[in-house]
């Protein structure tokens, strides 16, 4: 006799397991606790099986029979519905255990350490802001070039168009990690090449007309802000670093007795040796006593064991009237690369070498950091006269084909 929900309400516990039997199998398994289980009792191969399919009352009497239905059907396929269950749910779990945002995770954390910090942090932000929320749970493996178009989509759709480019390429990056440890077979960001407009490439401020870089240099001499932004002012157009390098100097890596400053290049990941002019040493000097006792020559001005703000040099400089327009931090290099060549006339792989650019021989070898280091120290006191002279107006300031 089929069961009714009347029956299976009024069903009580006993000291022991009861069954109570509905039809083609199915039955409700009454535990002593007072639970009930639906059960189906079926053969396969000549064996009697049990398959679970649910809990009263989360699954009534209509939706244990449909699953009953559904399991019988497999069964008449030959299959086993137990074994068809558990392989299910291992697909479901390799399904999640390789979805995109578990393979970009294990991306980032085996790569990002070698990254700069400000970068480390963009990449992760861009993925979990413009990426996470709408492909993160899909398997990566099923992702198509049209669902990696739509995120990109919408990053372009809000007028960020460089960084929907940055997007797709992070998403590249992922892609390929993905089919390099096997758990996918193709990158469909290839397949969206040309599918962006190009965008438009920004260059750093930076002017190079000697006259007003002259200007410049008195201001940051003048500034009346604290001591340790003004040393870094002073010391960033003599160095011409990244501003992320200038910024996180360490006083272990400086050699003042020797004139040097020695560091890792993350961008490029190479060591690179910073000739010291006698007037960047002299700033060095003067400021050691106030900040030697911690780990960075520029800290923060709330803690010494954070490096300056990436803000502060330019916060300074926008205070003097130094539009963001002719001169950004990193505008230094620009300057310097630009003087030194068409007026100081020095040859220009000695200033690739002092600017940390990738610069290799004829054979393809990167050169060491201490290629042309003679040289290149002979250029950066020379660099270093240059602009005390700019800055009494005493160099011969000619016209420049680039001015």
């Amino acid at each position: 006799m089929s069961l009714t929900d009347v029956t299976i309400r009024k069903a009580k516990a006993g000291e022991k397991p009861t069954k109570l039997y509905d039809e083609r199998g199915l039955y409700l398994e009454v535990s002593p606790s007072g639970g009930k289980w639906w059960r189906l009792k079926y053969r396969f191969e000549g064996k009697e099986k049990r398959l679970s399919l649910g809990v009263y009352p989360d699954v009534g009497l209509k939706e244990a029979r449909d699953r009953r239905d559904a399991a019988r059907k497999i069964l008449a396929d030959g299959v086993d519905p137990s074994a068809n269950r558990k392989a299910q749910k291992a697909a479901k779990a390799d399904r999640a255990a390789n979805s995109f945002e578990v393979l970009a995770r294990e991306w980032y954390a085996k790569f990002s350490n070698t990254w700069a910090e400000l970068h480390r942090d963009r990449v992760l932000r861009r993925l979990e802001r413009d990426v996470f929320p709408w492909i993160g749970p899909r398997p990566i493996a099923e992702i198509t070039a049209i669902e990696l178009l739509s995120v990109i989509r919408r990053v372009e759709g809000r007028g960020a168009l460089d960084t929907a480019h940055r997007v797709r390429s992070t998403c590249g990056q992922v892609f390929r990690y993905a089919v390099a440890t096997a758990r996918a077979e193709h990158d469909p960001s290839g397949d969206l090449r040309g599918a962006l407009p190009p965008a438009e490439t920004n260059h750093f401020a930076a002017t190079t007309d000697p006259n007003r870089v002259a200007e410049i240099l008195r201001a940051m001499d003048g500034y009346e802000g604290t001591f340790i932004v003004k040393c870094a002012l002073r010391l960033a157009p003599l160095v011409f670093v990244r501003p992320g390098e200038l910024r996180k100097a360490e006083w272990v890596d400086m050699d003042l007795e020797a004139s040097e400053w020695r560091y890792f290049v993350t961008k490029t990941k190479t060591h690179h040796i910073v000739p010291l002019s006698t007037q960047a040493v002299e700033i060095l000097r003067d400021l050691k006593p106030l900040t030697e006792r911690g780990r960075y020559v520029f800290p923060s001005a709330r803690s010494i064991t954070r490096p300056m703000s990436e803000n502060a040099v330019l916060a300074a400089m926008r205070r003097m009237g130094i539009g963001k327009e002719e001169m950004t931090g990193h505008g230094f290099r620009a300057v310097a690369r630009t003087i030194l060549d068409e007026v100081l006339g020095v040859r220009p792989d000695f200033i690739e070498h002092q600017l940390a650019h990738a610069v290799r021989d004829p054979n393809g070898r990167a050169y060491n950091r201490t290629a042309h280091l003679a040289e290149r120290r002979k250029m950066m006191q020379q660099w270093a006269d240059y602009l005390d002279k700019l800055k009494t107006g005493t160099a011969v300031i000619p016209l420049m084909k680039n001015a």
